[in-house]
């Protein structure tokens, strides 16, 4: 996966519901400005899913310009999460990694994070 290094604070939203992947680079970050009340130059990750959830596009502010990732499935589709009540959802980079391997961002066989200490 491109996407840049993670610090910290980087955050990843999804766009609930399917958006219209025509819209470029201008159109989505205005919809993460007006619609979702953020800031498209925020250390964050902006996921949109089209309709028929075999695209994304993935919004990225990097120190002086926009990197617009998309992906196409040539099968299957992505396990986009049925939120209505919410214009985005607010998800881990390791549950990103998870839908963009066309798993659910819920998995409930995930390895739990370890922090190792020593080497055996």
């Amino acid at each position: 996966m491109l996407i840049h290094e993670a610090n910290s604070e980087q955050r990843v939203y999804l766009a609930s519901g399917s958006t219209d992947l025509r819209k470029s680079i201008d159109g989505l970050a205005v919809l993460v400005q007006e619609v979702f009340q953020l800031s498209p130059f925020s250390p964050s990750l902006f996921v949109f899913c089209n309709r028929k959830r075999d695209k994304l596009k993935i919004l990225e502010w990097d120190t002086n310009g926009f990197w617009l990732h998309y992906r196409r499935l040539e099968r299957g589709r992505f396990q986009w999460p049925d939120v209505t009540n919410s214009e985005t959802v607010t998800v881990s980079r390791q549950q990103l990694r998870w839908l963009l391997d066309g798993l659910s961002i819920t998995q409930r066989q995930a390895h739990k994070k370890v922090t190792a200490r020593t080497v055996i």
